[in-house]
């Protein structure tokens, strides 16, 4: 990977940690609703307790992740892949919920990989879509912030990237 990237991911990290951390404390168990990624292990290296999903089919299977005994779940970038999100998240049995989402933007389209099916975006929201989706599926919005996701590219994309929200995370407890 190169170092732009990098540091961008390292940063979204950063940004991830200041989120959970006023709110989640140290030694808390997660369950992250994705397969053992540089995220999780970045929590773990900060504090928290985590055990992942480990790449399920959660359109089929939703019920596999009606797990007991957690403080909260991680869900980041995994929603806007799943047909059907609103079946995980009703399923999900801790009080806290901590979900980012890619922004849908007017000047991009939604990602596919046409060589990878698990690699697509079948959803890229807008704040309001993703917040009545909690809604809907059982949970109150805590508190949420955007991020942008600039690269180190010239262009007019790249300069929309810089000033334009990319990601949306929230927090969410049970209804």
């Amino acid at each position: 990977m190169d170092k732009n990237k990098e540091k961008t991911k390292r940063d979204r990290f950063v940004k991830t940690l200041h989120f959970l951390e006023p709110t989640l404390p140290k030694g808390s168990r997660i369950l992250d609703l994705g397969t053992p990624n540089d995220m999780s292990a970045y929590l773990q290296a900060n504090g928290y307790e985590v055990d992942n999903a480990y790449g399920q089919d959660f359109d089929l299977n939703p019920e596999i992740i009606a797990k007991e005994g957690y403080d909260a779940v991680t869900i980041f970038e995994v929603l806007e892949h799943l047909i059907n999100p609103m079946g995980i998240l009703q399923q999900i049995k801790a009080p806290k919920l901590y979900a980012s989402v890619p922004l849908s933007l007017w000047f991009a389209k939604a990602y596919r990989n046409k060589n990878d099916e698990w690699d697509q975006h079948f959803h890229e929201f807008e704040d309001w879509q993703f917040d009545w989706l909690l809604k809907k599926s059982g949970w109150n919005i805590e508190r949420n912030e955007k991020w942008t996701s600039p690269v180190k590219k010239i262009g007019f994309r790249p300069l929309l990237r810089k000033v334009t929200p990319r990601y949306y995370i929230v927090e969410a407890s049970r209804a």
